[in-house]
C-alpha cells in the first residue's frame, strides 16, 4: 500500500510541476502577465491526465474481466474477444472528449 502512495504522489507531483512550467512558459511567451491563462494549462493537463488515468484502470478491469472468461469458457472466446475490443474503445473516446475540451477550454479550437 506504501508503494502505491508513493507511484500516486509521485506521479501527481509530476504532472503538476510539469503542467506549472509549461503554463509559466507559455504565458510568459504570451506576454500574459500574472492571473492570466496559466491555470487554463494547468486545468486541462489534469483534466486529460486524471481522463487518462481513469481510462487506464476502466481498461485493465475489462482486459481481466474478458480474460477471465475466456479462460472460464474458452468455447466463447472468439465472441469475449469481439465484444472486448468494442468495449475498449468506450472508454478511450471519453479520454478524447476531454482533450477536445481542453483544447477549447483553452482557446486553441
Amino acid at each position: 500500500m506504501n508503494k502505491i502512495a508513493t507511484t500516486l504522489s509521485a506521479t501527481t507531483a509530476m504532472f503538476l510541476f510539469s503542467s506549472a512550467a509549461f503554463a509559466s512558459d507559455t504565458a510568459a511567451a504570451a506576454g500574459v502577465t500574472a492571473g492570466g491563462h496559466g491555470l487554463d494549462f494547468l486545468a486541462a493537463g489534469l483534466a486529460v491526465g486524471m481522463a487518462a488515468l481513469g481510462c487506464g484502470l476502466a481498461q485493465g478491469r475489462l482486459a481481466a474481466a474478458a480474460l477471465e472468461g475466456m479462460a472460464r469458457n474458452p468455447a466463447a472466446s472468439g465472441d469475449i474477444r469481439t465484444s472486448m475490443m468494442i468495449a475498449l474503445a468506450f472508454p478511450e473516446s471519453l479520454v478524447l472528449f476531454s482533450f477536445a475540451v481542453a483544447f477549447a477550454a483553452m482557446g486553441m479550437i
